[in-house]
């Protein structure tokens, strides 16, 4: 990441927040209300299936939570979701812009959300579970605004990874299903990696 002000956004980046609104008007407006409230920077910002709007910020934690605190309560009633994460697991990002550098899959777990936000609270807490890697976060692109999350490793850590994640989207209701694959076939393997 580049330097913003003479600070190195990688040092200032100790949070992410992501807010998810239920049409394009309202999601952009609190999207701009985010940035102009604290200094944080606006990572991804776009539309998603079934055209809703989804913004992702990071910054100290602070500036995030006043942030997003902002763009839900100016916006509560087209709010779907939000989230804050300070020191999010450092496997997040590449995981959702496709770029993880897994090399191979022993045990395959799968999880899906009714929504974007919840995805990626799911995936930091599957990642600081137990030792597992994220493959992918699908965030709500060509999937009718749901959402998936892959990972990999160990039998027991995928299990253990999923069913944390499982019981924590279940909280806010967007759990929808999920499964660990013990061996997934190489066939299978290829077309996921």
């Amino acid at each position: 990441m580049a330097a913003r002000n003479g600070k190195d956004s990688t040092a200032m980046s100790k949070a992410i927040g992501m807010i998810e609104f239920k049409t394009t008007a309202a999601g952009i407006t609190a999207a701009d209300a985010m940035v102009k409230t604290a200094e944080v920077e606006l990572i991804e910002a776009q539309t998603v299936c079934p055209g809703k709007y989804i913004a992702i910020i990071a910054g100290d934690l602070s500036a995030v939570k006043a942030a997003v605190e902002t763009a839900v309560t100016s916006f509560e009633d087209k709010c779907i979701d939000s989230f804050v994460l300070g020191n999010p697991h450092e496997s997040i990002f590449p995981a959702i812009y496709g770029t993880s550098q897994v090399k191979d899959i022993s045990a395959l777990g799968i999880l899906e959300t009714y929504d974007a936000a919840s995805i990626i609270e799911a995936a930091d807490q599957a990642a600081k579970t137990a030792i597992v890697e994220l493959i992918e976060l699908r965030i709500a692109k060509g999937m009718c605004g749901k959402s998936y999350m892959l990972i990999t490793g160990e039998v027991s850590a995928v299990e253990a990874s999923i069913e944390r994640a499982k019981q924590l989207v279940a909280e806010k209701g967007m759990y929808l299903d999920s499964s660990v694959i013990a061996h997934p076939d190489r066939k299978m393997v290829e077309k996921l990696l």
